[in-house]
């Protein structure tokens, strides 16, 4: 009876979420709650009601780390992309299968991640969106080509989920991300033979001399991507290491002359200067010295440091006031301030709410007693259970701290009481509170292209009456087509959120859909 007490508190949030019923911030309030009174009343060692306002303010600082990274790159993205004219170079499109296929390829694995990456809040699903609408695929293809851009998730949002799951397993974010980064080898081993049949029955095949080549830029790009995530760590990595990956995609299928290289630099410019100065400050040793110790707090041992100067976050923020000026956008900066707020508070609060619930759950031993009695209970299948139930609870809530800040602390339990190896588990474990959240995605789309529709024609935007035919031509095609079932659920908070980011993105950025027309 004790065990399913302390287990309230999980079991209470994903019924809520299951049910359709509450949002995930009223769901994770209600949890919180609920973890606090349990923690309080029942916790297997003495809890005291300052033991839980320790916990609460860790799991607040926690949480909060990762704040600069969502407003940071929602800002950036608001910033440099919609009023300077700035893109990511693709190859331009010609009437042959070839050129199809690479541009398939490179915005479902290359383009839409690091979209992802920058931003979150399924700014990659858009951004391939936006460049697959090109091939006139159906729109059940569509939508499945651009959820690709999600599968590349651990590094999405600036790496923040790592960081976080690092705080709930007291680990080493970087190490993680780097274990993690195998089981994304694997993933991917099993999402290309899918991309290859689903683009047959679209109808852009290929020759077996192309998924070659394939599989070559994959696995390269990869095996770049895990060791920029060894030495500049998880939150710059797909940055730094996509960036060039996908210039040189764009020089060997374009092969441009020097008018349209010197075009394709200009639109890459406040990519290629983030991603200059994120590098030199994690690679010129006194740079970083100098940048880590000024204005650090480290409040709570064992949590996350806050250096203000070396934050990608910060960095991020810097990129888009740079931006502003050079664009001319200075009186627009702090409207996009509180654009940025309003589009990322909702995630924000979620984020910060799951945090200090486990936190409660783990300094009060709930977390590794619940551990030892599901090890005793279930033995070696407890792990994977508990994998396959936060996978679930990931793509409901669709966020991967969620499921981590339920269930770390107690698959870190178990790997101790089963004598496994704890850094394979907690990857195992950050790994599949991500793996389904690409699944939660294409409610965003649908949505995003419902709601877009009367936000972008009352926009004084240019080019945003094309914006808005282009999105109800989606949106009606979707509809009439039987293969796509709409989901009856009301919205979910982070649901909400990524609508809302890409809505915004589809109104404002028209000179950004111009270039990748």
């Amino acid at each position: 009876m004790l065990y399913i007490v302390w287990a309230l508190p999980a079991l209470i949030v994903i019924g809520l979420l299951a049910s359709g019923r509450a949002s995930t911030l009223v769901a994770a309030g209600i949890g919180l709650l609920v973890a606090m009174v349990v923690a309080l009343g029942a916790a297997p060692g003495g809890f005291q009601l300052r033991d839980g306002a320790s916990a609460l303010f860790r799991g607040a600082w926690i949480g909060w780390i990762v704040v600069p990274y969502i407003l940071g790159g929602l800002l950036f993205w608001q910033m440099a992309v919609r009023p300077g004219d700035a893109a990511i170079p693709v190859e331009s499109l010609r009437r042959n299968r070839q050129s199809r296929r690479r541009l398939l390829f490179a915005a479902c694995f290359l383009i839409g991640p690091f979209s992802e990456s920058a931003t979150g809040f399924g700014v990659g699903i858009v951004g391939t969106m936006l460049l697959l609408r090109r091939l006139d695929l159906q729109p059940v293809y569509l939508m499945a080509f651009s959820l690709l851009s999600q599968t590349m998730i651990l590094w999405g949002g600036m790496g923040n989920g790592a960081i976080v799951a690092g705080a709930f397993s007291r680990s080493d974010p970087t190490m993680l991300a780097v274990n993690a980064s195998f089981f994304q080898v694997a993933l991917n081993a099993l999402w290309l033979p899918l991309y290859w049949r689903m683009a047959e029955k679209a109808g852009i095949g290929a020759s077996c001399r192309e998924c070659l080549s394939e599989v070559v830029w994959l696995g390269g790009s990869l095996l770049l991507l895990i060791a920029a995530t060894r030495a500049l760590g998880p939150e710059v990595a797909m940055l730094c290491a996509y960036g060039p990956v996908i210039v040189l995609r764009y020089i060997v299928d374009e092969r441009p002359d020097a008018g349209q290289l010197l075009d394709a630099v200009r639109r890459m410019a406040p990519f290629a200067l983030l991603i200059a100065l994120l590098m030199a400050t994690r690679l010129i040793l006194p740079v970083r010295e100098l940048l880590l110790q000024t204005g650090r707090l480290e409040p709570f041992v064992g949590a996350p440091a806050w250096s203000p100067l070396f934050h990608a976050g910060t960095w991020l923020a810097f990129g888009a006031v740079i931006c502003a000026f050079l664009y001319g956008h200075v009186s627009s900066l702090g409207s996009q301030v509180l654009t940025a707020w309003r589009t990322g508070r909702l995630a924000i609060l979620a984020i910060i709410i799951f945090s200090m619930m486990a936190e409660l759950l783990s300094s009060s031993g709930i977390a590794a007693a619940l551990g030892e009695g599901i090890n005793s209970a279930a033995g070696g299948g407890a792990l994977t259970c508990l994998a396959l139930v936060s996978a679930a609870f990931g793509a409901l809530a669709n966020s991967g701290n969620a499921a981590n800040g339920l269930f770390m602390s107690s698959q870190v339990s178990l790997a101790k009481e089963a004598g496994l190896n704890v850094a394979a588990v907690i990857a195992l474990q950050h790994t599949a509170a991500l793996a389904l959240n690409c699944t939660s995605g294409s409610d965003h789309a649908f949505r995003t292209t419902e709601e877009s529709a009367n936000a972008v024609s009352v926009s004084r935007t240019p080019g945003s009456s094309d914006i808005c035919c282009q999105i109800w031509r989606i949106r009606s095609a979707c509809e009439d087509s039987t293969l796509t079932t709409r989901s009856k659920s009301p919205v979910m908070t982070s649901q909400a959120t990524t609508s809302g980011i890409l809505r915004r993105t589809l109104m404002t950025s028209p000179p950004l859909m111009r270039s990748w027309r």
